[in-house]
């Protein structure tokens, strides 16, 4: 045989080769499909899946959302919740409550990356002090090594001291859910033991600029409850933080814009990202909080189209204004 016959025989075998190849990625691509359709991103069937309670607490006229302004983080926080009626409104006694701060870096407290410690630490005495809650978790699922983050970022010892059950990530602590209508939270895991022991959840979480949400607030710092590989939410950033404000229905947010972040979020790293705003807001209003926290950082609503985007499934109201917002 000669070397031209050779190669045409070649060809005809890569050609058939490639054939094959492009059928069995036809063929794969349209079994992912069927299996998405009946799957989570993971991958593996919708069984055993566990859901979140509404932890919200019944609305009141008027104490929806409370700006306080101040440079005092005790002082501004606890004048907060009282013109929302008090801790004593959201933790009653014997409740058990999870604190969930940004515990999401391994950065000191003074940057403004995460929660500030002493915030945390004033918010888990108010719930025993006041609240009489039988037990109050701070926990966290950070970006960085958990027991790092939670040590350099104070919280760990500032909960521990004001008598919080510090709770650390562990895989078995993860269990799978599914957002009822959702499209990205399906058969993805979240951590859930914590959750699971409590009847009352409140957000702590500062205000900082995002390279890919625009902000990082109170509705993003649930992303911090997501398990796996949850990179893969970044692709489609504003969605994923509404599903999150979807399933997470929490007691109480607390967002702090003592200091801003307003550069390089969210982890920023120095201290000429920070701007000095001296304000706190509490609400039971998730997007009522971010909405205004979105001003802190020289935005607009609409600038945010997460923001919309949750007012539209429900989870509260962009015109914060229509709220009355109490000292503000």
């Amino acid at each position: 045989m000669s070397e031209s016959e050779d190669k045409k025989i070649d060809r005809r075998k890569f050609l058939a080769r490639g054939a094959k190849a492009a059928l069995s990625i036809a063929a794969a691509s349209i079994i992912a499909k069927t299996l998405y359709d009946k799957t989570g991103p993971s991958g593996e069937p919708e069984t055993g899946l566990v859901s979140l309670p509404d932890f919200s607490v019944p609305a009141k006229d008027g104490q929806v959302i409370s700006v306080v302004k101040g440079s005092d983080r005790i002082q501004t926080v606890d004048k907060a919740i009282d013109s929302l009626g008090g801790i004593e409104r959201f933790v009653k006694p014997g409740d058990v409550v999870v604190i969930k701060p940004n515990v999401a870096f391994t950065t000191a407290p003074g940057l403004g990356a995460t929660t500030n410690p002493n915030l945390v630490a004033e918010v888990v005495r108010l719930c025993y002090t006041r609240g009489q809650a039988k037990t109050v978790y701070v926990t966290d699922n950070p970006i960085n090594d958990a027991e790092s983050c939670f040590a350099l970022s104070g919280v760990g010892k500032a909960a521990a001291q004001a008598g919080a059950k510090v709770i650390l990530p562990k895989d078995r602590f993860f269990k799978k859910t599914t957002l009822k209508g959702g499209k990205l939270i399906k058969n993805w895991p979240i951590l859930y033991e914590p959750l699971a022991k409590a009847n009352k959840i409140i957000g702590i979480a500062p205000v900082k600029n995002h390279s890919r949400a625009g902000a990082s607030m109170t509705m993003k710092n649930w992303y911090g409850l997501l398990g796996g590989r949850r990179n893969v939410f970044h692709q489609d950033i504003n969605l994923t933080i509404t599903e999150l404000a979807m399933l997470v229905r929490p007691t109480l947010v607390i967002l702090d814009g003592t200091e801003v972040m307003m550069t390089n979020g969210p982890t920023g790293g120095s201290f000429s990202d920070l701007r000095r705003k001296d304000t706190m807001i509490a609400s039971c209003d998730q997007v009522a909080a971010d909405a205004f926290g979105c001003t802190l950082l020289d935005m607009k609503i609409d600038d945010l189209a997460y923001l919309s985007m949750a007012e539209k499934a429900g989870v509260g109201k962009t015109d914060y204004q229509s709220l009355k917002p109490a000292n503000l």
